[in-house]
């Protein structure tokens, strides 16, 4: 990607840091850490991830699932504030460690794992679960709340003690920032936030009992790191797996969808190399977790950046505002804060891919599996329910039994199946079944067994092809069900031939002993049925 920067840049990346701070200091709060934490985490993972990455609309820094992950883990070991603090410092050591490790191994595509509906209904769970936790500071109300579901109640049972002012300039806010985005060219965060400050400071409205961000201590400083228990170092790698997972699936599908967008080329393995060492800069000044965001990208690239300098102007105009002026940024209401990060999430609150699932009929439980786990079990326990239920669904496809019949259409040489094309003919005699998922241990012995019984259901078949299309390769398993059904079936009808077989597959069964196996393989389904109707005259297409 050639890199030529030009004054949108500096408009993009001025833009993008007026977005960046009121999420940092908001997601420090998710993570129950100091804002300091965020900000520098922002300011060294951007810097870093442009000495490395290839997207030019890539804004590294903290997320909202990595606040919340980071939350959700420290929660579960024991410690007091400080010991939490040196935790979420090896946090993110392990996320760098996790995301070089994969760079190194060449392993891009582990995203794979994650599908994409458990990925849908995980930010849309996620965006609900992080709005409702917003709104206490929406309101001014002082509420934590662990569970959602009460921390819901609480907000109902309070309304009563809703502070009016703060109320006021965060819906204020929210609107206003919700109409902005009708406009992607404005910066309305940045507006936003410079009007909040101004209120703030006109009218006092600390005096009202509005809560405002405060002075910010925002130099960096060494990581420290004071002796850890290993039982409590080995819990925190394994809670930082996932972490680490889901962060390259959100960093990488942001990067992705926006590369495409504008014809861009990306490399999967150097982006996990890129996240790494902005992970590890953001541990050296005792950061927090960073990644690829979508509402930062998306801001970036609807700013109109051309280049990678839009990440370092952005990272620079964010440690200027706050060495610079943090005394404007301690006046900064938080009200204003969590309507910046509501309006940010409205994004993910997009139904229409989860109504599309409905739609197609395919993996809509699954998304929907991951929305409540979210919402009922955390962050962490709804996405591991949710990747068990989506590898659940693939077993139970894949191992289920399902066999078609085919047919040949008119005179032609095309073999289609019977349920979908009925003016396809069965050929006298003779029967022709396609397994529709490929051949391993948990389906080949049901798959083949319904092959047999629907041989003995029809009378008269004197000559049986098995097209094995979809069967790439054969574990050990799969191997002996297959060589056991050849066996079997010889002595049941005259002919027996297999299409389509791939040359691993053929390999394999020769090697298991099944020496007449090879010259009963066809390149297509028309060569197999022409061997057996002559099978004298067959001969060259069996070999590969």
């Amino acid at each position: 990607m050639t890199w030529k920067p030009d004054w949108r840049d500096l408009i993009a990346g001025v833009s993008v840091a007026g977005l960046m701070l009121p999420e940092a200091v908001a997601y420090a709060g998710i993570a129950g850490l100091p804002p300091q934490r965020a900000i520098l985490a922002a300011i060294a993972g951007s810097l870093a991830y442009v000495a490395v990455g290839r997207s030019r609309f890539a804004i590294v820094a903290p997320t909202s699932s990595s606040a919340a992950i980071l939350a959700a883990a420290l929660a579960t070991l024991p410690g007091d504030g400080t010991q939490k603090a040196v935790l979420a410092t090896l946090a993110v050591v392990i996320t760098g460690s996790f995301f070089l490790i994969a760079a190194l191994g060449r392993l891009g595509r582990i995203t794979s794992f994650i599908a994409r509906p458990v990925l849908r209904g995980f930010a849309f769970g996620l965006a609900i679960t992080i709005i409702l936790r917003q709104l206490p500071t929406l309101l001014g109300l002082d509420l934590h709340e662990p569970n959602i579901f009460k921390l819901v109640l609480a907000i109902a049972s309070s309304v009563q003690n809703i502070n009016l002012a703060s109320a006021s300039v965060g819906v204020a806010a929210l609107l206003v920032l919700l109409a902005m985005k009708r406009v992607p060219a404005i910066p309305g965060a940045s507006i936003v936030l410079l009007s909040g400050v101004a209120v703030s400071y006109l009218f006092e409205l600390q005096a009202h009992h509005v809560a405002v961000v405060g002075l910010i201590d925002a130099r960096p400083s060494w990581p420290v790191f004071p002796h850890v228990q290993w039982s409590d170092l080995s819990q925190l790698a394994q809670l930082t797996l996932p972490l680490a997972l889901i962060l390259f699936a959100e960093s990488w599908g942001t990067m992705r969808s926006l590369a495409l967008r504008h014809g861009d080329t990306l490399s999967a393995n150097r982006e996990l190399t890129a996240l790494g060492i902005a992970n590890m800069a953001s541990a050296l000044v005792q950061g927090m977790p960073v990644a690829a965001g979508f509402s930062a990208g998306s801001a970036s690239e609807a700013a109109g950046a051309t280049s990678k300098l839009t990440g370092i102007i952005a990272a620079l105009s964010l440690a200027a505002l706050v060495g610079f002026a943090a005394w404007l940024v301690a006046y900064l209401p938080q009200p204003v804060l969590a309507a910046v990060v509501i309006a940010a999430l409205t994004h993910a609150l997009n139904i229409k891919p989860l109504l599309q699932l409905w739609r197609l009929d395919r993996d809509q439980y699954v998304a929907i599996a991951a929305t409540a786990g979210v919402i009922g079990f955390g962050v962490t326990n709804g996405m591991l329910i949710a990747i068990g239920l989506s590898l659940a669904s693939l077993l139970r496809r894949l191992a289920s039994p399902q066999i078609l019949q085919l047919g040949r259409i008119a005179s032609s040489h095309d073999y289609v199946a019977l349920d979908r094309h009925p003016e396809a003919v069965v050929l006298d005699g003779l029967a022709i079944w396609r397994p529709v998922e490929p051949l391993f241990f948990a389906n080949a012995e049901s798959i083949l067994t319904a092959v047999e019984a629907a041989h003995v259901n029809r009378a008269g078949t004197e000559s049986l092809i098995v097209s094995l299309e979809e069967t790439f390769d054969l574990d050990s398993t799969a191997l002996e069900a297959l060589c056991e059904f050849d066996t079997r079936m010889q002595g049941k009808v005259s002919g027996l031939h297999y299409a389509r077989v791939r040359d691993r597959v053929r390999d394999l069964v020769t090697l298991a002993g099944n020496s007449t196996f090879e010259a009963r393989c066809h390149f297509s389904v028309a060569d197999a049925v022409q061997t057996c109707r002559h099978p004298r005259a067959s001969g060259s297409s069996t070999k590969s």
